[in-house]
């Protein structure tokens, strides 16, 4: 992070987050989403992107436990090592270029529930948190068994 982090950046009820634009594959509008039952709160189902099965994830309701509208909504497509995914935001509104100087790492990392939390970028008139996709998908409860789901649904697709 000496050179400081490129990241897009979104809002999720009155805050801002932002993710290092190497995680992010689009930025889409919300299509088809299709809901499979027993998924955790936090993800409304699975959709379709660009080919390829991803689980959806609401990010209003992992923060604040308030599901997003899809209507209100954007998803960024991001991958991680593990799996690709759509995160529903409220908006992604631009791509900046944070200095390394203004990252700030947070006392609240060691929390569980928001260890994807990886830093702050203090700007003149702003605080972005930033947010890690690879810690997220590992901190998320039932992340372990929506990726085993992912995997077995691209297998029946190729059988």
């Amino acid at each position: 992070m000496e050179d400081g982090l490129k990241a897009v950046v979104f809002k999720c009820g009155n805050e801002e987050y932002a993710i290092s634009i190497q995680s992010v594959i689009s930025i889409e509008k919300e299509e088809k989403v299709t809901p499979v039952p027993h998924l955790p709160a936090y993800m409304p189902g699975i959709t379709e992107v660009r080919g390829e099965l991803v689980p959806v994830l609401d990010f209003e309701e992992i923060l604040y436990n308030r599901p997003l509208v899809a209507e209100e909504s954007k998803m960024l497509v991001l991958k991680t090592e593990q799996l690709s995914l759509a995160v529903r935001v409220r908006d992604a509104k631009e791509i900046i270029d944070i200095p390394a100087e203004r990252l700030k790492e947070i006392g609240l990392a060691a929390y569980r529930r928001t260890e994807y939390f990886t830093s702050v970028a203090q700007l003149e008139n702003r605080l972005i948190t930033i947010i890690d996709p690879e810690i997220l998908t590992e901190s998320l409860d039932g992340m372990k068994e929506i990726r085993e789901y992912i995997a077995e649904a691209k297998s029946q697709e190729i059988s």
